[in-house]
């Protein structure tokens, strides 16, 4: 009996280790007035060269509950199981999708195993989680201890970031125009974060330009791991390759854990916009907030 990883398009997982470790991504969509695209299938270049031309912030969609269904049928009926982690159910409602369509074929198929776990967070901090599951699936273990594997990485798991502009946060309802406004005028940029326990994004904190805001992201990386050791990072970038690249430099100067850069797609990028940058990282230990 095997176990199918399944995740959505908003991990940002690379097609190699989709490949590599068999992971299933179900994807989610975004849409315009005027055309739809499903994330994994747009060009990225062209998106957000349509947002910034149009001013039109796209809406996003989760996976149609029928692919979900007949995606973790088709393993059940082959007497297989299924193993899914997805996007934050406070951010999306593809967590409360899968439970639905879990537990529709647990009635309709007896001994069907589905495990559905909600992540908490989207990128690569979602993406973390899926991975390491995967990795304890390969390597030949029990599912419960893939489940235990990704809960392990949640806990860990640190996702900052900083909107170059805060033109997006303003169109898609974020911020108020007035705050957008005087923050343009004062350079203020915005420190976000993920609240591992509520599931959603929030303030973090504010700085004076962008290098100043990355420094301080800079800083609460050097602290961690301090005290709790550092496991992985992931520079994450919204059409931003030189700073990204600029950005994992620098941290490889420092830093001898692994290092990767990421693209951040149209779901997740649609709210913060072109240029944003931010860390994805895993501690060793469990922070003491979350112990």
């Amino acid at each position: 009996m095997a176990v199918q990883i399944f995740t959505d398009s908003t991990a940002y997982i690379s097609i190699d280790q989709q490949e590599e470790l068999g992971i299933r991504v179900m994807p989610l969509s975004v849409h315009f007035s005027d055309e739809s695209f499903v994330e994994t299938e747009v060009d990225y270049d062209y998106f957000y060269g349509k947002i910034e031309k149009t001013g039109e912030i796209p809406t996003s969609s989760q996976p149609p509950v029928g692919d979900m269904y007949n995606a973790f049928k088709e393993i059940i009926q082959a007497g297989n199981e299924v193993l899914a982690i997805f996007i934050s159910s406070a951010m999306s409602g593809t967590y409360q999708t899968a439970v639905s369509v879990k537990e529709q074929l647990v009635q309709e198929i007896p001994g069907a195993c589905i495990e559905v776990l909600d992540s908490r967070t989207n990128c690569m901090a979602l993406g973390m989680q899926v991975l390491e599951a995967a990795r304890c699936i390969k390597a030949g273990q029990h599912i419960k201890e893939a489940i235990r594997a990704a809960e392990m990485i949640r806990e860990r798991v640190h996702f900052y970031f900083v909107p170059e502009t805060l033109e997006y946060l303003r169109k898609g309802g974020r911020m108020g125009t007035a705050s957008a406004l005087l923050g343009t005028i004062l350079k203020i940029r915005p420190i976000l974060t993920v609240d591992m326990k509520a599931g959603m994004t929030h303030l973090w904190g504010k700085a004076r330009g962008t290098a100043a805001a990355v420094q301080r992201m800079l800083e609460l990386l050097a602290a961690d791991d301090l005290r709790y050791g550092l496991r992985e990072i992931i520079v994450h970038h919204i059409n931003a390759p030189e700073r990204a690249a600029q950005l994992k430099r620098q941290l490889s100067d420092k830093y001898r854990c692994p290092i990767t850069v990421c693209t951040i797609g149209p779901v997740i990028g649609l709210h913060t916009g072109l240029g944003t940058i931010g860390i994805v990282y895993t501690t060793k230990m469990v922070p003491a907030e979350s112990a």
